[in-house]
């Protein structure tokens, strides 16, 4: 199937769960939230003219402007050989989005690192825990707003940036 199929088979079978289609740009996707993620995830692997049994990527962003952040999903499909992409949109404050690590393996350690590094909580995930970072280090160091420690356990921080003079991100 081509990215404009896709799409109009989401948005046929999802209606107003898909917030945007976007099948002709560079990266073909459309965009859904957290509470819709899990249901068309299902129908994406389990649709037999879909059939996306491989999840290539999970990556995080922070919308920080917007106040969300969103995890993008590239899947493909071994027999269609097709690729389209998911973006998941859920609040910054509230960032909860439900697991997929039971659809597609692969994302047990990239909702991980998700978590970790921007503070996504992936509902479902088995062994839901900081994967880079030390387990008490506190924030998530990939938000646009995240400030990084002077120090850590004793161990000082190295940065070029002058801390007094650090300025905060643009909100």
């Amino acid at each position: 199937m081509t990215p404009v199929q896709i799409a109009e088979l989401l948005k046929s079978k999802f209606g107003p769960a898909v917030t945007e289609s976007l099948p002709q740009d560079k990266h073909p996707r459309v965009h859904t939230t957290g509470g819709h993620w899990r249901a068309i995830a299902e129908f994406l692997r389990g649709e037999p003219s879909l059939d996306f049994d491989w999840l290539g990527c999970l990556t995080a962003v922070d919308y920080v402007a917007d106040n969300q952040l969103c995890a993008v999903y590239d899947l493909y499909s071994t027999t269609q050989r097709h690729w389209f992409a998911v973006k998941v949109f859920v609040d910054r404050d509230r960032p909860h989005i439900p697991s997929v690590m039971d659809i597609w393996p692969a994302a047990d350690w990239h909702e991980r690192e998700a978590y970790d590094l921007m503070g996504i909580v992936f509902d479902g995930h088995s062994d839901l825990r900081r994967i880079l970072l030390p387990e008490d280090w506190v924030g998530h160091p990939l938000r646009k707003d995240y400030r990084f420690p002077r120090e850590y356990h004793g161990i000082p921080g190295t940065t070029e940036l002058d801390w007094q003079q650090q300025p905060e991100y643009p909100v």
